[in-house]
């Protein structure tokens, strides 16, 4: 019996003590590759932390139910700007247009997934934004945006898993611009409803240990400079690579000065229950518009889930 309580405790306090640690680094700001590596994790943690307190409450072991509801806590605290980030007002009456954003994957040869997914009623969207074409899927883009007559495409791109392209395609006009350098990315200006709008369409390198940290890091001061060309409204819509909540969507949203989309549920990967997935798949604007609905799209056979959000003008 002893042995029993005894075994119990190291279990019941390693499964505390996991959260904990990554509660403590989210919320103490460690801006190192290890940290930060940690904090793409605090929300299916925070779920998972939940369901902890509800199991040690429904085995009556209200001590351990009272130590996981205090770690809980500030795993809420860590994850709060990921799903509820600071956010543009919505102007009262003004238009707004639809944004479907997917990693598609390299591998993924389901074409009529990928059109399905994009045409679905839910989507219906004004603008689609698609990263991670493979050879399965370039050919075939007519079929995949068959209703998006305006369309600007990134060149080749040759990578160790394939050949990649990225595309917005619209139904609004759509003018090419200059593609951020050193980053995977297409950029055009739409003439939509809200007036001109600039949008990139952007896929970021895999973060440490698959690659050098640095990478993600002058990818995004990329696009900082980047975006500090351009007059207008921005929105960046792709796979980032990392939540917003951690280093790169602080840099994107400290040095660019974008605003994210709420990251609930989750994009990555698709083949888990969205609320134990990573938002990796970000929607960031500019100030002056502001996001009024975000969703998941139609899986699509990528191992990412398609985002859709909904943005107008900002109140001023």
């Amino acid at each position: 019996m002893r042995f029993r309580h005894g075994l119990f405790r190291v279990l019941a306090a390693g499964l505390i003590a996991a959260p904990l640690f990554l509660a403590l680094a989210a919320l103490g700001g460690m801006r190192n590759q290890y940290a930060d590596l940690l904090v793409q994790f605090v929300a299916p943690t925070t779920i998972g932390t939940l369901a902890l307190v509800a199991g040690f409450a429904a085995a009556r072991k209200w001590r351990w139910s009272a130590m996981a509801c205090g770690v809980a806590a500030l795993l809420l605290v860590a994850v709060w700007p990921q799903w509820f980030p600071i956010a543009s007002r919505p102007a009262n009456g003004a238009p707004s247009i639809r944004i479907y954003s997917a990693n598609v994957w390299v591998r993924n040869t389901d074409v009529d997934a990928i059109a399905a997914s994009i045409r679905d009623a839910d989507a219906d969207a004004d603008v689609v934004m698609l990263i991670e074409l493979g050879d399965a899927t370039a050919p075939r883009l007519d079929d995949l945006v068959r209703d998006y007559p305006h369309r600007v495409a990134s060149p080749r791109i040759d990578r160790p898993n394939g050949t990649v392209r990225s595309v917005i395609a619209s139904r609004y006009p759509l003018r090419a611009s200059p593609r951020p350098i050193g980053v995977e990315a297409v950029s055009a200006v739409a003439i939509t409803l809200l007036g001109p709008v600039n949008l990139i369409s952007v896929h970021l390198t895999r973060p440490w240990p698959f690659e050098e940290s640095w990478g993600q890091i002058s990818q995004t001061m990329g696009l900082e400079q980047t975006v500090r060309g351009l007059v207008g409204p921005v929105i960046i819509a792709g796979d980032f690579n990392s939540v917003s909540s951690a280093r790169i969507g602080r840099q994107v949203q400290d040095k660019i000065g974008l605003r994210p989309a709420p990251g609930f549920p989750g994009t990555w990967p698709s083949a888990l229950p969205p609320p134990l997935s990573i938002t990796i798949d970000q929607v960031y604007a500019s100030p002056e518009l502001a996001f009024t609905s975000r969703r998941l799209g139609r899986v699509n056979g990528s191992d990412h889930r398609p985002v859709i959000v909904e943005v107008t003008r900002a109140a001023r």
